[in-house]
């Protein structure tokens, strides 16, 4: 009995970071679908342009932290073939139109949209990967926090642009982020900083995607490129007998 209870205290202590970074999620969506209720269309216009090009420079500043450019061109384009194949965004949707019935009573067509754009904006930078191995191996929560925080005030944003699809995001930080802190102590000696560069590129490939999309430049399938990040993984620990 007190070895359960000594693991679930640990446990509790290393998922701490993220269940503030999951209430930071859901204030800020509270906070924003106040105002999304309360907003027209042209403020709402200006929101998805607003956030666009934020979410531009974003993925611009990650994508440039590559180091193999080859393996982010293959990645991305292998991944978006295995997504389609597996019809990764058409299963996200799926979901997202199964909350919506759950949760949400009025019609709108922005549920599985809001819930995707945020979880992929949340989930896949280095600072989630990072902050992860810190929580759960050091004990370390202040790079989580300050993600929490910068999170948090997305989450209003969005929220306020699309909905309350954008609250439903903290269940994949909850089981994403939270799962890589408590895996973290036999996933980290794999964690090499070319596998996080590599990571952080093809996340900001990603998350360039999702800003086309806000700014209405042209309809791309994001969630059928996620497969792009195991594509990229599965170069980089082949990277020793890469001949480049």
């Amino acid at each position: 009995m007190d070895l359960s209870l000594g693991w679930a205290a640990s446990t509790l202590a290393e998922m701490i970071a993220t269940f503030v970074n999951v209430a930071t999620v859901l204030i800020g969506s509270a906070l924003g679908l106040l105002l999304h209720r309360r907003i027209g269309e042209r403020i709402r216009t200006v929101l998805f342009v607003g956030i666009g090009t934020i979410t531009l420079v974003l993925g611009m500043s990650m994508a440039l932290q590559v180091e193999r450019v080859l393996y982010l061109a293959l990645s991305v384009v292998l991944g978006g073939l295995l997504g389609t194949w597996w019809g990764v965004e058409n299963g996200i949707l799926r979901l997202g139109e199964f909350l919506k019935s759950r949760f949400q009573r009025e019609e709108g067509g922005e549920f599985a949209y809001g819930f995707l754009t945020a979880s992929v904006l949340f989930c896949v930078g280095a600072m989630t990967i990072i902050g992860s191995f810190q929580a759960g191996v050091e004990g370390n929560y202040q790079l989580i926090f300050t993600k929490s925080v910068m999170d948090g005030f997305m989450a209003l944003l969005l929220a306020a642009s699309m909905g309350i699809g954008v609250m439903f995001s903290a269940l994949v930080i909850l089981i994403y982020q939270g799962g890589l802190t408590l895996l973290s102590v036999w996933v980290s000696p794999w964690v090499s900083e070319l596998m996080l560069s590599e990571i952080t590129a093809v996340g900001g490939a990603l998350i360039l995607m999702i800003g086309i999309n806000l700014l209405d430049l042209k309809k791309i399938r994001t969630a059928d490129y996620i497969p792009a990040i195991l594509v990229v993984i599965a170069f980089v620990l082949l990277d020793p007998w890469i001949p480049i």
